[in-house]
């Protein structure tokens, strides 16, 4: 079995596709989900199941062949990310691999050092996600604030999250490209301009 966590709209064939979105657990609401699928956007496709790897997956332990994620773990606190990256491990069978995608936070200091405009910081704010232009203020604005989940937690580099990933037990740590795993179910899960700017790491139980 392989599993992708935190996959968004982003299904893909032959995985285990789950999200942890509070749209997607209001959309699959027994009797007002219906309701929620019409007004809270976006709509997530049936095969995407509800879950969450911090709070841990309705699967069994040493099951997994590979397990992705993309885009996911900047949007974890820094605990929570760690008790993520220890599920994860804890998924995976022995020899089973692991591709994380993700900002590159070396990569966007040295944007923002780079840059002598006045406008260097304000936009280093902005493209890291790190930064608030304004608070919602209408109900609107804090539902989707909420839901939307879009701003960043913690952010990581090479050279931390390859020392967090050793902690958990993880080995074999590597940069990662596109397409380039001896795993070949990995090319049905990853889109390639994901890799664009990011920071992308493979590694093996």
């Amino acid at each position: 079995m392989n599993l992708q966590y935190g996959c968004g709209l982003m299904e893909a064939n032959g995985w285990f596709n789950c999200d942890a979105s509070p749209t997607l657990r209001l959309q699959r609401l027994p009797v007002f989900g219906a309701l929620f699928r019409k007004f809270l956007p976006p709509l997530f496709p049936t095969s995407i199941q509800y879950g969450d790897i911090v709070k841990g997956l309705n699967l069994p332990l040493n099951s997994c062949d590979a397990i992705y994620c993309s885009h996911v773990l900047e949007h974890l606190s820094l605990e929570d990310c760690r008790l993520a990256l220890r599920r994860t491990h804890a998924y995976l069978k022995p020899g089973g691999n692991f591709r994380c995608v993700l900002p590159d936070f070396e990569q966007q200091v040295r944007v923002y050092l780079a840059n002598q405009e006045a406008t260097a910081a304000p936009e280093f704010l902005s493209y890291t996600f790190l930064g608030r232009k304004s608070r919602p203020k209408t109900l609107m604005a804090i539902l989707r604030e909420y839901f939307g989940n879009s701003h960043h937690l913690w952010m990581w580099d090479y050279k931390a999250l390859a020392a967090e990933l050793t902690a958990v037990g993880f080995k074999e740590i590597r940069r990662c490209r596109f397409g380039d795993s001896a795993n070949a179910d990995f090319r049905s899960v990853e889109v390639e301009g994901r890799f664009d700017w990011a920071l992308a790491i493979e590694c093996t139980k």
